[in-house]
């Protein structure tokens, strides 16, 4: 079963998704991660991911979609997908349906946890105590906020018409979250 977990920075996506890996016993592609991996392996491509992020701005599709190109074709992986953080632009979506495709999968689920901002930034300075992120600064993380919020509203259009879709408050205790998820999927 491959998932699609969508939602702002601070919604919770990680943390569902972090969960449905032991549940189902599947694969957390978290886009985040694979862009701080590159960056402490200091590439190219990482310098580049760290100059988008500390201006609040997303990292370009080019990159994100050949990150997620070696990801989707592992056959260890294969229908073992829960995307957490991609895709993000129509590029995105549209270049992930097409791997997909290509590799004889698909999305059986998206998950939109909407949450508000004012949410989003008590949760953010949280995370930031507990897991000292290096990308949890708050200025930065309401230009990606915003920039989330403008950036994928054509995405959520494009998802939300699909039978596939299903859109969960954000807001709630993630116990709760999690059940909504666990029923919807009836495992």
């Amino acid at each position: 079963m491959n998932l699609v977990l969508f939602g702002p920075p601070g919604s919770g996506k990680g943390t569902q998704a972090k969960n449905l890996v032991k549940k189902l016993n599947n694969f957390q592609i978290s886009t985040g991660e694979i862009l701080r991996d590159e960056i402490k392996k200091d590439t190219e491509i990482g310098k580049k991911i760290i100059n988008n992020m500390n201006e609040g701005k997303f990292v370009d599709d080019e990159i994100v979609n050949k990150l997620m190109k070696k990801v989707i074709y592992d056959p260890q992986k294969k229908n073992k997908l829960i995307f957490d953080g991609y895709p993000r632009t129509i590029d995105q979506a549209k270049n992930l349906d097409l791997l997909l495709k290509d590799s004889n999968q698909k999305i059986d689920f998206v998950f939109y946890l909407n949450i508000n901002k004012d949410t989003v930034i008590k949760r953010i300075e949280r995370r930031k105590i507990l897991e000292k992120r290096s990308d949890d600064d708050l200025n930065t993380i309401l230009k990606r906020y915003d920039a989330y919020m403008k950036t994928t509203r054509p995405v959520l259009d494009y998802y939300s018409t699909k039978s596939n879709f299903k859109e969960i408050d954000g807001g709630l205790k993630i116990a709760e979250i999690t059940s909504k998820i666990s029923s919807i999927l009836k495992v």
